[in-house]
């Protein structure tokens, strides 16, 4: 995507050949290419729209319906905040009283957008040219356009003196390779000018990697881990006026929305396994809340560095799963296998936690052809390897994910 076919795309020729190429996006992409040409479009429009078509689609993960209206680029899209989260995001800054917020690297405008909608002022800031474009013409697609103004600048030498909040979503991929980078000193802007945001617009949230150090976070800010059904996407810092608890775990699954909220120094109570295990939700691990889960259940954990959670007794919770466990297991291949055959199992769910076992391969080399089905935990117990076979108390919220590492 460059500015000439961006603004190809949006004349009336342009939008023809995206309803034409929506129309082929499941289709061969030669095929595609080919229709698109036999019915009089140019070449590189053809091209175009057809990349767009195939970025429409995908995006439709993150942006839902909206998708079929706006353009990507392919580093943006898989950047860009999903929706659900974007838009949660807005409301809490809305009903914070902000009215004014600058968006700085703003990407294709996923966040943008989600602020105008909740009825604030953007002014969204992005250094590529490109992805300024593509962000202005969303706004644009989605009338959002007088909510909405784009620059293309270096987020470091926007003035902020205009704005009551600043949310800063910084570039957290190598420029060239595009590969993902962990190392917030790698971020870009600098981390020392994302986490000065705060000192210049107090009302300041920065959205960072899931995996960030919990010592890096400054220490009267609030981190928040968001999970979307089941998947841990991202941490927000919440500063200043807008930091409500130190740690804060929020699970989003079928149009609801949990919470849960604590500390995240406390440690929970080691003790033996019981009948039941909970697998928390991986933002509840991330936001360092496994005490306060375990609280609400009336559990403990058996290692003090696993975050499975062990229970007499099943209680309702948003927060995890439940399973009961039936056996436990040895632990070494040959003998799980025997165990396993010799209970009838074919269809095996594997989760684990502090374990160097690779689930895919292991089902595969268990070669299980049984007609039974359950789920085979493998964790550590007082540091010793334990494998837990098990069954679920209740069906799973959302379909079941990677197992947890």
């Amino acid at each position: 995507m460059d500015l000439e076919a961006l603004a190809l795309l949006r004349t009336p020729e342009g939008e023809a050949a995206l309803a034409t190429a929506a129309d082929l996006a499941h289709s061969d992409p030669l095929t595609a290419a080919a229709a698109l040409r036999s019915a009089g479009y140019d070449p590189a429009l053809a091209a175009a729209a057809l990349t767009q078509a195939s970025l429409r689609l995908r995006a439709t993960v993150k942006f839902g319906p909206s998708a079929a209206r706006l353009f990507f680029t392919r580093a943006g899209l898989e950047q860009a905040t999903r929706q659900v989260v974007a838009g949660r995001r807005a409301d809490r800054l809305a009903a914070a009283g902000v009215r004014r917020v600058a968006d700085l690297c703003c990407g294709v405008g996923g966040d943008a957008l989600a602020m105008a909608r909740a009825g604030l002022t953007v002014l969204a800031v992005d250094a590529d040219p490109v992805t300024a474009a593509v962000a202005q013409a969303n706004a644009a697609a989605l009338g959002l356009g007088s909510r909405v103004n784009v620059l293309c600048q270096d987020a470091t030498t926007v003035d902020l003196s205009d704005v009551d909040a600043v949310f800063c979503d910084p570039a957290r991929r190598a420029a060239g390779s595009g590969r993902r980078v962990f190392d917030p000193n790698a971020y870009s802007p600098a981390w020392s000018f994302v986490v000065g945001l705060a000192d210049r617009v107090p009302a300041t949230v920065l959205k960072v990697a899931p995996g960030i150090d919990h010592e890096l976070v400054p220490p009267t800010a609030e981190a928040e881990w968001v999970s979307v059904n089941g998947d841990v996407v991202e941490a927000a810092l919440w500063c200043g006026p807008l930091a409500k608890v130190p740690r804060r775990a929020t699970l989003l699954r079928a149009g609801a929305a949990e919470e849960l909220t604590g500390t995240g120094g406390a440690a929970a109570p080691v003790g033996p396994v019981r009948r039941f295990i909970y697998d928390p939700d991986g933002a509840i691990v991330r936001s360092h809340l496994v005490a306060e889960f375990a609280a609400g259940v009336d559990g403990n954990i058996a290692d003090d560095r696993i975050a499975y959670v062990y229970a007499d007794a099943p209680a309702p919770t948003p927060y995890g799963r439940c399973f009961e466990i039936i056996q436990t297991l040895p632990y070494g291949q040959k003998r799980l296998r025997a165990e396993l055959r010799s209970a009838g199992i074919g269809v095996l769910e594997i989760r684990k936690r502090g374990v160097a076992v690779d689930p895919d391969r292991l089902r595969r080399d268990l070669h299980l052809t049984g007609a039974g089905s359950a789920t085979l935990v493998l964790t550590r117990v007082a540091n010793a390897p334990t494998a837990l076979l098990c069954r679920p108390v209740r069906p799973d919220p959302v379909p079941p994910g990677p197992a947890a590492g």
